[in-house]
């Protein structure tokens, strides 16, 4: 559909995998086109996937004509690029002090199966590294669907927290997100929010510090960064 969509806009088609390449490389980006071969530094953002994201966004600006734009200024972006709620890791603020001492607490805005699957990937990733018991505190709007969303991380973690979204009338009951887990054969349970959701790992014995990841809704994630005192400027 966007190829006839192009054709027929007699738009020129830059398409991943054909004009331009994108793969990582011992750690680092190497982007080709037909204007050449980069070898950058790695993105900021975490996840592999922010690798393909960043290679999408050179594509599109060595696809211009307006403005030149050398190596070095590329490999600056992608390792200034900042992405609230996009796997960002809450490591000062009011939010880690309510979790067990000693744990990640990661927050992330993913709200559909596919976010769902980057995010589950780079939790993977994470887990390959340092392993760590993971909790998953979820909070969605009604309209999604939790189940899908929540399947992505059903070889990860059995230890899902439902919470409301503060302020939103449209958003899912816990209640209704607690049995898309249960569907799904994980343990689940409900908290009045995600402080109390936090205050209750406290009391869990954790032979090593949990990862925890705050998602399901750019809404939810919002109110976090604000509860947090990390609010974007």
């Amino acid at each position: 559909m966007i190829e006839r969509q192009a054709q027929r806009m007699r738009a020129p088609l830059h398409a991943a995998g054909q004009q331009w390449h994108v793969t990582v490389e011992r750690g680092r980006l190497v982007y080709q086109d037909e204007r050449g071969l980069m070898d950058l530094a790695a993105p900021k953002l975490f996840g592999r996937h922010q690798f393909y994201n960043a290679g999408l966004a050179i594509a599109a600006l060595r696809a211009q004509q307006a403005l030149r734009i050398d190596g070095a200024a590329f490999e600056a972006g992608i390792l200034n690029a900042e992405w609230p709620a996009r796997m960002q890791r809450l490591a000062s603020g009011a939010l880690p002090g309510m979790a067990p001492d000693g744990s990640e607490l990661w927050l992330d805005g993913g709200h559909n199966a596919d976010g769902g699957r980057v995010i589950a990937a780079a939790l993977g990733d994470l887990e390959e590294r340092v392993s760590r018991p993971l909790v998953v505190i979820v909070g969605m709007m009604a309209n999604k669907d939790a189940q899908s969303f929540l399947a992505n991380f059903a070889g990860l973690t059995r230890h899902i927290i439902a919470v409301p979204i503060p302020g939103q009338d449209n958003a899912m009951p816990p209640e209704s997100l607690a049995d898309a887990a249960h569907k799904l054969g994980m343990r689940v349970e409900v908290s009045s929010g995600v402080e109390a959701a936090l205050r209750s790992l406290t009391r869990l014995a954790y032979e090593v510090p949990p990862r925890i990841l705050i998602t399901g809704s750019l809404y939810l994630a919002g109110h976090m960064l604000a509860a947090n005192g990390t609010v974007p400027k």
